[in-house]
């Protein structure tokens, strides 16, 4: 039986379509994949470095990284070095040993000391240079006690005033080399008394009545500035200066002028022309060392 044309061609329209071929998936899908596995990648790559430099660290023997302080097994193990504690407060020294060293040294130093007559100064009072014989440096003891103890020999003290209240001595007076006895007590106290090199009416006149309360009253306090002296010699030279009184033992008033003029450079007071011209005259007769 023949198949004509139009036949064949309706028979081949009626046949099925060629199959699709496979399709490979999605680039989305793909990309989400590799996403996920690389994150993963990273993460562990991470957590592997962190665990090796912690394991590093506890490893006995690891050194610190630099910068990074890790105590040692002794510096752990052992308490920490005490404190050094502060050298003791060196004794009084002499007032010679402030400013001026030698006599030459007085000389130089008063020739640089300001003029003044003193004649403006307010009227003096003692009460302005504070409470008299105050514990200003605080150890527990009065002014007074502490130079009676440095200036006397073989000074004993009053037990449970931690050697504070001195009972007796002996004084060699710095200004008429005397020997006078001392013994604590309202009769003979007073034979032994503390004299300041610089007075403070003196001081007062020539400057002191600008300072503050509190510096007047550590200079009346300055060790430097006192010493233990004989009744007689104190109250012959009460406020004067070099002009008007020396110590009565001519070999005594070169080591006096020395420490007067420390007092009053250190201080930086002024100086009337009658004090200055004699402490001048004083230094000059004295012998070098």
């Amino acid at each position: 039986m023949s198949i004509t044309r139009d036949e064949r061609v309706r028979a081949a329209r009626s046949l099925p379509s060629r199959p699709p071929q496979y399709r490979r998936p999605t680039p989305r899908r793909r990309r989400r994949r590799q996403t996920h596995w690389g994150v993963t990648a990273a993460l562990i790559f991470v957590i592997a470095v962190v665990a090796l430099v912690i394991s590093s660290l506890l490893a006995p023997g690891a050194s610190a990284p630099t910068g990074v302080h890790t105590p040692s097994a002794s510096s752990a193990t052992q308490p920490a070095p005490a404190p050094t504690p502060a050298p003791a407060p060196a004794a009084p020294a002499t007032i010679a040993s402030g400013s001026v060293a030698d006599p030459a040294g007085a000389i130089a130093a008063l020739a640089m000391v300001p003029s003044n007559d003193g004649y403006s100064a307010p009227d003096y009072d003692r009460d302005l240079f504070g409470q008299r014989w105050a514990d200003v440096d605080r150890n527990g003891c009065d002014t007074r006690n502490d130079v009676l103890a440095r200036d006397l020999v073989t000074p004993t003290f009053k037990p449970g005033t931690r050697d504070c209240k001195v009972l007796s001595g002996t004084l060699t007076d710095p200004y008429s080399g005397a020997s006078i006895a001392f013994v604590n007590g309202p009769d003979t106290s007073p034979h032994v008394q503390i004299d300041h090199v610089v007075a403070l009416a003196w001081a007062w006149r020539q400057g002191a009545h600008e300072w503050t309360p509190e510096q007047r009253e550590a200079f009346a306090n300055d060790p430097r500035n006192l010493r233990a002296s004989g009744e007689v010699t104190n109250q012959a030279k009460s406020d004067s200066g070099p002009s008007k009184w020396l110590p009565p033992a001519p070999e005594l008033q070169c080591r006096f002028v020395m420490e007067w003029v420390s007092v009053v450079v250190d201080y930086k007071l002024t100086i009337n022309d009658f004090d200055r011209y004699s402490a001048h005259q004083v230094l000059q007769t004295c012998p070098t060392p």
